[in-house]
């Protein structure tokens, strides 16, 4: 039996992917957001829906006091393990490829350059490995021919992020959340095409 009490969710993120899980989580039953990060001029910054959203550096002290959850969405940054520690149940990201397939922050750009049919999209828990962390859910599409990275983020992996996140806490609420390792004989890391490398200061 799930606690009655909302769970307290510190969103961190960027865009209209962060807007739009921000939405989602302020409509979902049993969530309430603690707090956003993103970064300074961002669209999420905008939110009214916290007293001041954060824009510094991710640090344990950014997340707020009872926080339960940590919520990433089209975040380019890497959350170290004692910012995922400061919330309860740690934290959850979306990432547009089926990992354990496509690691690394340009995942839509290989997925069309490798000409791949089929691909899709991973909801994870966060750990100290870039896009590593055990499975919460997956679902998958196909690639068409004529796709470009943003045509096929926009029609398909998009949607199915907000869905997967969704279906991730709902499955929370009701205590059946899933954590699947993934198979690392399977796993493929590229590089970034049109960012700064995580090395070089980037993201996840």
């Amino acid at each position: 039996m799930y606690d009655p009490d909302p769970i307290r969710v510190f969103l961190i993120g960027s865009r209209a992917f962060g807007c739009a899980v921000r939405d989602l989580i302020i409509r979902r039953s049993g969530y309430t957001l603690s707090g956003i990060a993103a970064p300074p001029g961002d669209a999420l910054t905008a939110s009214s829906v916290v007293p001041e959203p954060y824009t510094g550096p991710l640090v344990p002290e950014a997340v707020p006091a009872g926080t339960d959850l940590i919520v990433a969405a089209h975040n380019q940054r890497f959350i170290p393990p004692a910012v995922l520690a400061a919330a309860r149940l740690g934290g959850l990201s979306y990432h547009p490829s089926l990992l354990p397939l496509h690691r690394g922050r340009d995942a839509i750009y290989w997925t069309v350059r490798d000409h791949d049919r089929v691909t899709g999209g991973t909801v994870y828990w966060l750990d100290d490995r870039v896009d590593g962390g055990p499975i919460a859910a997956q679902s998958w599409c196909f690639v068409r021919p004529d796709d470009t990275p943003s045509t096929l983020w926009r029609r398909e992996l998009f949607p199915m992020g907000l869905r997967l996140i969704d279906q991730v806490l709902g499955d929370l609420l009701s205590g059946r959340a899933q954590r699947q390792a993934q198979d690392e004989a399977c796993a493929t890391w590229e590089p970034a095409l049109t960012r700064q490398n995580l090395a070089e200061g980037g993201g996840a």
